[in-house]
């Protein structure tokens, strides 16, 4: 069986930036699987999935424009901190949930901190971040009416996965 749209795919995968440093692995985390056609990963290892069987692997880099964007330098904004809860502490690097101006949630990161300004991102952290997978396919299923109805896989036990 190939990948192609509507299947259910396991793999095996590291991902790294391009100074070989590790951003990610399915390793010691069980299986990550996706439905592919579901837009469940990033465009570009989609497409170089596309047609391999089980047990093939694939190295593929995929440029920015193919994985989570180029950086959007006008989702950096400066908010004031009585925006956040009462009391709450704020850390560079701690991510809230926020409405976007078109009423979408989007997860913000705390880039900086200047008095009571809170200056966030709402970049993906890999925008801009060009991503090299090194990708083994573990299995390669039909997905079911349900999977389709839902738009992504359910697990080996039909549960909801958290990938």
């Amino acid at each position: 069986m190939q990948i192609a749209d509507q299947k259910v795919v396991t793999l095996d995968y590291s991902l790294k930036d391009n100074e070989g440093k590790l951003i990610d692995s399915s390793e010691g985390r069980g299986d990550f699987v996706y439905l592919h056609g579901a837009r469940n990963i990033v465009p570009g290892l989609e497409s170089a999935l596309e047609g391999k069987t089980a047990g093939e692997e694939v190295s593929v880099s995929v440029q920015p424009e193919e994985g989570y964007g180029e950086r959007d330098n006008d989702l950096l904004q400066t908010v004031p901190k009585d925006m956040f809860e009462e009391g709450a502490e704020i850390n560079v690097g701690m991510q809230f949930h926020a409405q976007s101006p078109e009423g979408e949630m989007m997860i913000v990161t705390v880039v900086e901190l200047e008095g009571d300004d809170v200056i966030v991102d709402g970049n993906h952290p890999l925008a801009g971040v060009p991503l090299n997978f090194d990708v083994k396919v573990v299995d390669i299923r039909d997905a079911s009416a349900e999977e389709l109805e839902h738009g992504h896989a359910h697990g080996a036990d039909g549960e909801h996965q958290d990938h």
